[in-house]
């Protein structure tokens, strides 16, 4: 909302008064702190409480802003825009590359996880010491007993300085919520606070608290400037138990909102903690591997579709995650977003769906392993190279963030100047398109195999050695499905472009240059002995 004051105001009173803003905030922009230098920068006077939260029409409400920033803010209170704003920094600041800030980047960035907490158990009863900036602080709680999961626990209220996150348990990024919480809990509206973790043991007198649940609330309050957490702390827990629970609440239960990706990362890490018991309970060497995922799973009875599920996350993750898959910077892992061409949930349902062997192998974990052709190390390493392959032909250099994917189609409408790279590369992704034509390259494979008088199966077509021929028939039908005119063609807008279409759909354009309804796409369907030749 415009304020009445402002538009009454000179130009020399409102020079003035930024002037004075300036002075009061030290040179410095309210919302990012960033140096502000008056004449030069365009800068904003807005109402730290917005009017229509009661806040005063008048300079005891103002503050001076870049312009920049106070009109791409998150919230119209530029207490929270400038809360907000912090938390941004802290997400381009996040150590890994193949995630989004957690609690551990959060705590990291006010003081917290520098140390230990010091304490000791005495019979029913912990004391324990925590150090924070300022003093030493020396508490004796109670222990408890969870009647339910047996375990042992204490309630803590905790300084920064002594909490840490748990990556493993919790490998999911900081979402969108936050900014809710952040709003909830600047208002002074209770909620549930207490975050919950773990400790050990084993090094006492000094251990480190892990927090694996409820980081957006703890994140919240820290980002607010709370410095002491409650914790509720579970003391020497089963690891196992936790990790099962946590991803429970993100699968099966649903109470959080896990991303596919986050499933799968969290899959791969129980399947190493049942590995480890498979192990302990066959009295074997910790690095044995002479078992089947099929034996693997069942020995886990009861549990046989959980474990089998594992087994498959911890393959979509090595291929999701490996540092050699270069088409992981242009996937979109948390939900729908706007600055990525392909979402992680498209990819499952290609590459995935398409080219992993959704059953358990009944060869050794290590089978050929030391030459380099086992079975599932094939698959996983040779879907990278494919998925590398594209990014290479289509997306590195192509593809532009800034731009992104936001109604592109009808900015296209609009008459707007799209990159024809950059619209290839959009279109192509499309997960009704992209399903289809990653399709093809499952016959090109299927098809040089055949030639070869090689008998194989078709569902395990990545757990074969594929030949450099082979590789290059395939990079060349990419390169050769790239140069289609119907990528770049901007009156296909708003016809075959217009909206989400099915697979079938595309399907019947491939095979035949038309759509379903006769409307023609292309000058004919798809050769694809053609295509795998070099131009």
């Amino acid at each position: 909302m415009g304020s009445l004051y402002l538009s009454r105001l000179s130009k020399e009173d409102r020079a003035k008064l930024e002037k004075q803003l300036w002075a009061q905030q030290q040179g410095k922009c309210f919302i990012t702190g960033k140096p502000i230098e008056l004449g030069l920068d365009e800068v904003d006077i807005d109402h730290v409480i917005p009017t229509r939260d009661n806040g005063k029409d008048d300079p005891g409400n103002f503050a001076l802003t870049l312009s920049h920033y106070n009109r791409s803010k998150q919230a119209a209170d530029l207490r929270i825009a400038r809360v907000l704003f912090r938390f941004e920094e802290i997400r381009e600041k996040a150590v890994s590359d193949d995630r989004g800030a957690n609690l551990h980047d959060v705590l990291k960035a006010y003081g917290g996880a520098e140390a230990d907490l010091r304490f000791k158990l005495d019979g029913d009863v912990v004391t324990y010491i925590a150090q924070d900036q300022k003093q030493e602080i020396k508490v004796t709680v109670p222990l408890q007993f969870d009647k339910l999961s047996g375990l042992a626990y204490f309630f803590a209220v905790l300084p920064v300085e002594v909490v840490h996150h748990d990556e493993r348990i919790n490998p999911r990024p900081i979402g969108s919520n936050l900014r809710g919480l952040i709003e909830e809990f600047h208002k002074g509206r209770p909620q549930l606070h207490v975050a919950l973790g773990w400790i050990g043991t084993q090094t006492l007198p000094n251990s480190k608290v892990y927090v694996f649940d409820g980081q957006h609330k703890a994140a919240a309050q820290i980002l607010l400037g709370v410095r002491n957490l409650p914790v509720r702390i579970f003391v020497d827990p089963d690891f196992d138990l936790l990790l099962t629970a946590n991803t429970n609440a993100g699968t099966t239960l649903r109470q959080v909102a896990f991303d596919k990706s986050v499933q799968r990362r969290l899959g791969s890490s129980i399947l190493l903690d049942r590995i480890k018991r498979f192990r302990a309970d066959k009295e074997l060497a910790d690095d044995y591997e002479e078992f089947s995922e099929k034996a693997l799973v069942e020995h886990f009875k009861g549990e046989q579709r959980a474990i089998k599920r594992y087994v498959l996350d911890s393959v979509r993750d090595a291929i999701t995650h490996s540092p050699d898959n270069k088409l992981r910077d242009f996937v979109e892992y948390a939900g729908k977003g706007h600055d990525k061409p392909i979402s992680y949930s498209t990819i499952e349902k290609t590459f995935y769906s398409k080219f992993i062997f959704p059953d358990m192998l009944e060869t050794l974990w290590n089978y050929k392993a030391e030459i380099g052709e086992n079975a599932r190390e094939l698959e996983k390493s040779q879907i990278i190279r494919l998925m590398s392959t594209i990014a290479e032909k289509l997306y590195i250099g192509k593809f532009d963030d800034e731009i992104g994917t936001r109604r592109l189609e009808n900015k296209i409408q609009s008459g707007e100047d799209i990159p024809e790279t950059h619209l290839r590369a959009f279109r192509m992704a499309k997960e009704e398109i992209l399903y289809c034509w990653i399709g093809y390259i499952g016959q090109i494979i299927e098809h040089h195999f055949i030639q070869m008088g090689k008998p194989i199966d078709k569902e395990r077509l990545f757990q074969y050695p594929f030949p450099e021929q082979l590789w290059t028939n395939i990079g060349n039908f990419i390169e050769n499905l790239g140069r289609l005119a119907i990528w770049k063609n901007r009156e296909a807008s708003q016809t075959v472009f217009g909206g989400k279409q099915t697979y079938s759909f595309w399907q019947h354009i491939f095979e035949s240059g038309a759509s379903p309804s006769g409307l023609k796409v292309m000058p004919a369907g798809l050769n694809i002995m053609e295509m795998i030749k070099a131009v």
